[in-house]
């Protein structure tokens, strides 16, 4: 019989990470630097995976307690077989992967170059599938684990082009879109074909998390705004907590979700 609810403690620790190895990519990032900070404040030891150690200390300085850096290129299968081998010799098998990397080229909409289109396919949804083959034979001799990608509001809802007009230079470019939506099939797909091996699958889509860069235009950020029902620009810090609540027991019933984090953007 299982405890009541009030003296169970699976209520008091079911957002804990200790013990738990989370793989992180692009996770000094402007949004994955918050990842990470979330995620270690509840236990969990992350190991950030990208192509800059000097990047990653700019991001986080030296020392900071179970926190770490491995080199891995997303865009290389090997760069990533070899990444989850050394993170696994030093620091053991890992509870959560966390497909956060992107990389793309080319804005144009009505004139991208075959190799731009292609290139930014793979940076939006190519990596996380990467990296995904090649977390589950480490999961599988768990026996459990989790996987969170990371999509976008402009994979659920098109652009409003209105909002860009006076910016066009942050404008969304199509293969941002439609690797983003891909994300989000690819999350439900894996859910189900991995659901039976204790394996879960989901998806966090922030909206309006402009970069401090993008954000000296004022303008723009007015524009961001105007579009949002809460009246103003995602933090980073309020991206955190879908991460750690995702990565944690509290979700161990949550398999093929995407978790739209964008201030109510995609609900008018």
């Amino acid at each position: 019989m299982a405890a009541a609810p009030l003296t169970d403690p699976f209520y008091q620790t079911m957002f804990d990470l200790t013990g738990h190895t989370v793989l992180l990519t692009g996770g000094y990032g402007h949004l994955g630097r918050a990842i990470a900070a979330g995620l270690l404040a509840h236990g969990a030891r992350v190991v950030v995976l990208g192509r800059s150690a000097d990047s990653f200390t700019k991001a986080f300085g030296d020392g900071v307690a179970n926190l770490h850096f491995v080199f891995c290129d997303v865009s290389e299968t090997a760069s990533v077989q070899a990444a989850f081998q050394q993170s696994f010799d030093q620091y053991g098998p890992p509870s959560v992967l966390i497909n956060n990397a992107f990389y793309s080229r080319g804005q144009q909409p009505d004139a991208l170059p075959d190799a731009d289109f292609a290139l930014g396919l793979d940076g939006s949804v190519g990596t996380a599938y990467r990296c995904l083959r090649e977390v589950l034979s480490y999961f599988r001799q768990a026996g459990s684990g989790k996987i969170i990608n990371v999509a976008s509001m402009y994979g659920v809802v098109a652009p409003d082009f209105g909002a860009y007009t006076d910016a066009p230079q942050f404008l969304n470019p199509p293969h941002y879109g439609a690797g983003k939506a891909a994300m989000i099939q690819l999350t439900k797909y894996f859910a189900s074909y991995l659901g039976p091996e204790n394996i879960q699958v989901n998806c966090v889509s922030p909206g309006a998390f402009p970069s401090d860069k993008v954000r000296e235009n004022a303008g723009f950020e007015g524009e961001l705004q105007r579009r949002i029902p809460l009246g103003r620009v995602g933090e980073p810090q309020d991206l955190a907590g879908a991460f750690v609540f995702l990565s944690s027991a509290a979700a161990n019933f949550v398999t093929g979700h995407n978790l739209v984090v964008d201030g109510g953007w995609t609900i008018r």
